[in-house]
């Protein structure tokens, strides 16, 4: 049968969705903004404003990855432990086998990919929930990441240049007084890269179907198992680019940093207003949904709040943004 059919999607709809919700989810962080403004001086500091954008720019790309699986259809508890094994593949090709920064990124990015594609082959191949086999596959990035570091870093001190991938600021070079991480601007590379795809791609189209009728797609003779694949390879990519970033950031491949990681970047996507049930979000939503979460994080963390109580105040902001999107469909 011809794969060349109209899926039972209505991109104009979705897309209108996605802005309400990405306007709501705006307004938000405006408000956080304003609060925490007013509650101290030291809030709205450009030196702070830094810091709350190099935070969102390694939990943003995790997120992207996320915000592509959850569109589809499916969940991704992978997405922490690969970005940390991802910045293991760098470390392993820069660090000890000393080959260019180049391979050592490339390497970083198909390693991703590669992942992906395996967590993909589970779920569609042999039917394995997408919790259980992203579960599975979380706990064997991290078992891999200490194995092949001994349990130790892998520092990248022979690397030059290494740092200025996350640290350095291209933006402040040109403009003095503006010194926006080159984290950030790759944040937003990847964000961009992502929304031509689901936008304007064969496979953004094929990702937002996946979620809102599988069953449909496959009886319209569409290769589902090949497409669910391709996404989770896609995200898997995606989460080399954020291995990259916070081994830049750091100076190193730890281990054993990014369990939990994945908590964070999944709020960051139900925040956005990216639905659970899948079929609808938007890569805006997402990045907002990101900030939000650094925002709070910061912004209690400067009022001497304790870190249990910010961690509550977090869950409570997920259960109000997952109810909401129980409210949207509801109503749609």
């Amino acid at each position: 049968m011809s794969t060349d059919i109209n899926i039972a999607v209505n991109p104009a709809a979705t897309r209108f969705a996605g802005a309400r919700h990405g306007l709501l989810a705006f307004s938000g962080l405006i408000a956080l903004i304003v609060v925490f403004s007013v509650a101290s001086p030291n809030f709205m500091q450009t030196a702070n404003m830094i810091t709350i954008l190099q935070a969102t720019s390694v939990n943003g790309v995790l997120a992207i990855a996320a915000t592509l699986v959850i569109i589809s259809g499916g969940i991704d508890l992978s997405v922490g432990t690969l970005m940390t094994f991802c910045s293991v593949i760098a470390g392993v090709l820069l660090t000890y086998l000393g080959l260019p920064m180049a391979v050592g990124i490339a390497g970083a990015l198909l390693g991703g990919a590669l992942c992906g594609a395996v967590s993909g082959i589970f779920i569609a191949k042999l039917k394995i929930p997408p919790f259980i086999s992203t579960l599975g596959m979380m706990l064997i990035y991290k078992g891999l990441s200490l194995a092949i570091c001994g349990a130790k870093p892998i520092y990248f001190n022979d690397t030059p240049g290494f740092t200025k991938i996350s640290a350095g600021s291209l933006v402040g070079d040109l403009i003095p007084g503006l010194p926006i991480p080159n984290g950030v601007l790759i944040l937003f590379l990847v964000a961009m890269v992502a929304a031509f795809i689901l936008a304007r791609t064969v496979l953004g189209r094929f990702i937002f179907a996946l979620g809102s009728n599988e069953e449909a797609l496959r009886l319209s003779g569409v290769n589902i198992d090949r497409w669910k694949i391709a996404v989770y390879a896609l995200a898997g990519g995606v989460c080399g680019a954020a291995g990259i970033l916070i081994a830049s950031r750091i100076n190193s491949a730890q281990p054993a940093i990014g369990q939990g990681y994945e908590l964070d970047a999944i709020a960051a996507v139900v925040i956005g207003g990216t639905s659970l049930s899948g079929g609808r979000g938007t890569m805006l939503g997402t990045i907002i949904g990101a900030l939000i979460i650094s925002v709070v994080a910061n912004g209690l963390r400067i009022l001497s709040v304790p870190q249990e109580w910010q961690i509550v105040v977090t869950g409570l902001i997920i259960i109000l943004a997952v109810y909401t999107d129980i409210l949207r469909r509801r109503g749609a």
